[in-house]
């Protein structure tokens, strides 16, 4: 389908016509603006003004969407071309605006993961909620972005950029923890032992001593098994 020359091809008919833009706009309900893009080939009108605009222009939708009048003989031809071509515009198109609202889920579902770390405190656990969801919706965009790949390939490939996904996090919040001294925020339990609160997390705990708001500060150590005995002497 060339737009280029369905363009000029309806600013002929219109001229012929002794219309301008703004009278064809005004018949068919729309801008002189979006009748400049059509002739000028940057889009096509509507499917739905097809025949509103063929009408009024005294010319056959076979006519439009050839960019010129067709005779009689060749009206079959064309017309099969014009449904070929139509059925591969209007795939091109659907793609383009899925391709665009794809890339809208993944940013979408990056701004929340990023959010969600940054807005809800350490302690809170809809940070660790709110994030994952972010990752979930992050990777509904990807998947749609590969539906043209093997579906192998989709799912390794959706696999990997979820652990990478995963990992940043996970590395973020451990950094959080050692150099701000913060509660890690993706954590399996939480327990309270007289003056210590002990984090169990997937690789690692955290152990926050003497947590009077004065004088608070953490540990972090390799995963142990600790008797209450153990954390309850642990800071001192």
């Amino acid at each position: 389908m060339n737009q280029e020359r369905i363009g000029k091809f309806i600013a002929k008919c219109r001229k012929e016509k002794k219309l301008t833009q703004q009278d064809l706009a005004e018949q068919l309900g729309v801008t002189d603006r979006s009748v400049s893009n059509w002739e000028n080939g940057k889009n096509m009108p509507d499917l739905s003004l097809f025949k509103p605009l063929c009408n009024i222009l005294d010319i056959t939708i076979n006519d439009l969407m050839s960019g010129e009048k067709i005779e009689k003989e060749n009206y079959q031809e064309k017309f099969e071309e014009n449904i070929v071509n139509t059925i591969d515009y209007s795939t091109k198109k659907f793609n383009k605006y899925s391709k665009a609202i794809s890339l809208v889920i993944i940013i979408f579902g990056l701004f929340i993961s990023l959010s969600a770390v940054m807005i809800f405190p350490s302690e809170s656990s809809w940070g660790s909620i709110y994030s994952i969801f972010g990752i979930i919706i992050f990777m509904i965009g990807i998947i749609r972005v590969t539906n043209g790949i093997k579906w192998t390939k989709r799912v390794l490939l959706s696999v990997a950029v979820f652990i990478s996904s995963l990992s940043v996090l996970l590395i973020t919040d451990y950094m959080n923890v050692k150099m701000h001294d913060e509660a890690p925020m993706f954590r399996i339990s939480t327990t309270t032992v007289g003056n210590v609160i002990y984090y169990d997390t997937l690789f690692y705990d955290v152990y926050r001593c003497n947590f009077d708001e004065d004088n608070e500060y953490w540990v972090v150590s390799k995963n142990e098994n600790r008797t209450i005995e153990e954390l309850i002497n642990y800071c001192k």
